[in-house]
């Protein structure tokens, strides 16, 4: 196996993926295959491996750090296979590495380990170091489940974990309000955990995934084109990728040919940085990616160490010749040939190389590498020296570097807490995490480059939960500054609500009106209903039986109407009193006849307008009284009528004792017994106005509550009653013989007037809000007019038309009856 490496009197080993990608050859099972070999040399992963290098040298060459004391190293190539890396996990354990200068000198044993990079990697080193108690410090290795200490309990890493990635990127997601979304994860267990993660996460937030295609940079193909083909019948436009830079540049490869555009990537940190896809010709299908990256840092010594590696200086040093090749383009172990277009010594200067290898200013995982290897010197540092000094202040060493055991620099890990020369705090949570700190970086191409401009921050907050921090300004997405819409169905207007459609995911629906009464489908206040729109709660209409209503109108109009006829026959009364068919027909109650009907004209005015107290008491009283004392009239007189024709009969003297004093008090008793009915109920359960919610959605019914409904029918009840008594004696006095039978009319206006009744109290239950009173007071004019018609028409007839008649001759005389 490659590698490189140098002795020291503590030995750190390193494992880093040089190469990306292992070329398997199908076997033909007619001979032992031969070994897979590693192809695709990775310029980012051999940067790691010289800081590495580079810090052990600042170490070595340290006089407060691990003084007289030499850290070596030996570094294996993984090629991003786990296979590969148990291999050389396994070689660093063993140890046997000899060294030219000394065939029977053995590497000093192991102290820690540096590795690495994928999570399937990491998972198979730590589950391997971990029985021989061999700390082990990952750079890259994000995945969650490698906090797990009771499996892992040697593992650290200077990279946070998953776990708060996962919510870093749900954040981002609910920020810009994408609910619908797409995600691509790797075939590894950094893709799966995290892609879970990441679900459990927006899940919580209504966030839907439409789905999750799977890539790995060992499929073939055809799995790509697949994954593909998914992105393009798919109508997300906002798509996770959750997945290694080497395992998503052939998707990314695809992408692009295909010119597939129009679609906003989030980017794990695993790739946004990497340099290989940023490039002018991926910006077009990618421009516009955003995603988390760790903190970045500039350490400018670096780049005198990488622009002086050279091939002559140690032509076997692994991976130099590769690295040569790459950046020169020839390899200088090569023979030169007639077919060579140009030399390659080896010898070729890069210090005016412009490539992004030599950047320096914005290192991220190779500076967590460079973290990795101070933190393992300082827990030596710890472990060897005493924390004591000695009388010449000299620090003591405690521990002979010979004697020193992988378990002891665990525990010494476990501890390490330190500032490093860039001013950042090292330290390692129980779980061996680092504290979460995630720049947020956006593509924009700038100069013809792809740039990873800085545009927010996440992490902790100081009450304990997380905190992100965007720059909207500065963000380009690939729509440029309106952010991409990430919606499988467009939020429903105000007024509708969302309607789940059968079999879709449940960001999928469809906007359907909100029910009435609610605004916004929030249900409006009791008193309120919904505007048209369903935007708004409005108060609800008041309706009752007004007089600008043209039912209100039109009952005001007849109630005045019957009141001035009810007064024309009055005056018609008063000026023709001494006339014999005024005189005949009882003209004291006459005249209370026609004020109480008068009154009955006037009763509709205490049930039109908006109910009060006062005036729901006043209606049902004023029209229970009034139509009493109009009945008991009514009753009166048709006594008169009986008792006058009686007394023609022998030995009768019924007309004497019905005098005027007796028919005064047939109508005060009649009339009493209403005003007590009436009296008992003002006290005890009286009408009041109130608000019915109930007979409709839109509008409050201002209605008066008969308070006790026996008390209502109790009145009507009587009325009826003495309608009835008054019927029947005007009925059997029908036929009496004379001129003017009074009782033939009062037969028809009672029966006019039971008739109006009757009918009144099935449409009064029936008829909603105000034509309820409408409906009330149409049965009373219409009785009050019968009456007034049936009685006094006649009257008012002969008086004015045909005076004639109006004698006393024609009105005692007995005739038939049909000359009326």
């Amino acid at each position: 196996m490659p590698s490189l490496s140098r002795r020291g009197d503590i030995m750190i080993g390193g494992i880093f993926p040089v190469f990306n990608k292992q070329d398997y050859m199908n076997p033909s099972y007619q001979a032992k295959p031969s070994p897979a070999k590693c192809i695709g040399f990775d310029l980012r992963a051999f940067r790691w491996t010289q800081m590495m290098m580079f810090a052990i040298d600042e170490i070595n060459n340290s006089n407060t750090l691990l003084p007289n004391v030499s850290l070596g190293y030996q570094i294996y190539d993984s090629c991003a296979s786990p296979t590969r890396t148990l291999q050389a996990t396994l070689t660093l354990l063993d140890g046997q590495k000899k060294e030219e200068e000394a065939p029977q000198a053995c590497y000093p044993p192991l102290s820690a380990v540096i590795a690495e990079s994928g999570s399937s990697q990491s998972i198979a080193v730590a589950g391997l170091l971990g029985p021989f108690h061999v700390p082990m410090v990952s750079y890259f290795s994000t995945c969650a489940c490698l906090s797990n200490k009771r499996k892992y309990p040697t593992f650290f890493r200077t990279i946070p974990s998953d776990y708060h990635q996962a919510k870093a990127l749900a954040f981002l997601v609910k920020r810009f309000g994408w609910t619908w979304i797409g995600a691509i994860q790797s075939d590894n267990d950094y893709g799966r955990n995290g892609i879970q993660s990441f679900t459990e996460e927006v899940q919580k937030m209504g966030v839907c995934l439409a789905f999750i295609g799977t890539v790995l940079r060992t499929y073939p193909r055809n799995k790509i084109l697949k994954v593909v083909e998914t992105i393009k019948q798919s109508n997300v436009k906002v798509i996770l990728a959750f997945v290694p830079e080497g395992d998503l540049y052939p998707l990314m490869q695809e992408v692009v040919l295909q010119n597939i555009t129009g679609i906003q990537w989030i980017a794990s940190e695993a790739w946004i940085t990497a340099a290989r896809p940023s490039t002018p010709e991926n910006f077009q299908s990618f421009g516009g990616a955003i995603g988390y990256v760790t903190r970045k840092m500039a350490i400018p010594k670096l780049r005198d160490f990488l622009v002086n590696i050279r091939p002559t200086l140690d032509p076997e040093v692994g991976f130099v010749n590769d690295f040569w090749e790459s950046m020169v383009g020839c390899d200088p172990r090569l023979k030169y040939g007639a077919g060579e277009s140009r030399a390659c010594t080896g010898n070729e200067t890069l210090d005016q190389s412009q490539n992004p290898f030599f950047n320096v200013t914005e290192l991220r995982v190779t500076y967590n590498v460079h973290k990795a290897v101070y933190a393992i010197a300082h827990s030596l540092h710890e472990l060897i020296f005493c924390k004591t000094q000695s009388p010449d202040g000299a620090s003591s060493l405690c521990v002979n570097v010979s004697q020193i055991e992988p378990q002891q620099v665990t525990n010494y890990l476990k501890k390490v807490h330190f500032i490093n020369s860039f001013g950042e705090m090292v330290f390692f949570d129980e779980n061996g995490n680092p504290p979460p700190s995630y720049d947020i970086v956006n593509w924009q191409l700038i100069g013809g480059r792809v740039q990873h401009v800085t545009v927010g921050h996440f992490g902790p907050a100081p009450n304990g939960s997380y905190e992100l921090q965007i720059k909207d300004n500065d963000i380009i997405w690939h729509t440029g500054k309106l952010v991409p819409a990430g919606f499988c169905s467009a939020i429903c207007p105000v007024g509708k609500r969302k309607a789940q459609i059968k079999g879709r995911a449940v960001c999928c629906f469809d906007c359907i009106p909100c029910a009435d009464g609610a605004s916004d489908c929030t249900p409006c206040p009791e008193t309120y209903w919904s505007s048209d729109l369903k935007d708004r709660c409005i108060p609800k209409e008041m309706e009752f039986l007004s007089y600008r209503d043209t039912m209100g109108i039109t009952l005001t109009a007849l109630s005045l109407c019957g009141a001035c006829l009810a007064f024309v026959v009055m005056a018609v009364f008063a000026r023709f009193r001494d006339t014999p068919v005024v005189k005949a027909n009882n003209s004291e109650l006459s005249s209370l006849l026609l004020l109480s009907l008068l009154l009955c004209f006037l009763c509709p005015f205490a049930f039109i307008g908006r109910p009060t107290a006062s005036s729901c008491m006043l209606r049902h009283t004023a029209f229970g009284v009034t139509f009493a004392l109009c009945i008991s009239c009514v009753l009166g007189k048709t006594m008169v009528v009986v008792a006058v024709f009686r007394a023609n009969l022998p030995n009768n003297n019924m007309a004497r004792k019905f005098g005027p004093a007796q028919q005064r008090a047939i109508v005060c008793l009649c009339t009493a017994v209403q005003i007590l009915i009436c009296s008992l109920w003002l006290s005890l359960k009286p009408p009041f106005p109130e608000q019915n919610l109930r007979l409709s959605n839109k509008k409050i019914i201002l209605e008066c509550n008969p308070g006790s409904e026996t008390a209502f029918y109790a009145v009507l009840g009587y009325i009826g009653l003495l309608s009835a008594v008054c019927f029947m004696l005007a009925f059997l006095a029908r036929k009496l013989p004379d001129n003017f039978n009074e009782a033939k009319f009062i037969t028809f206006s009672m029966l006019i007037f039971c008739a109006v009744w009757l009918t009144f109290i099935p449409a009064y239950v029936s008829s909603p809000g105000k034509y309820t009173v409408a409906v009330e007071i149409f049965a009373i004019l219409s009785s009050t007019f019968g009456l007034l018609a049936c009685i006094f028409v006649p009257k008012c007839y002969i008086i004015l038309l045909k005076p004639e008649r109006n004698t006393r001759r024609h009105v005692m005389g007995k005739m038939s009856s049909k000359h009326l």
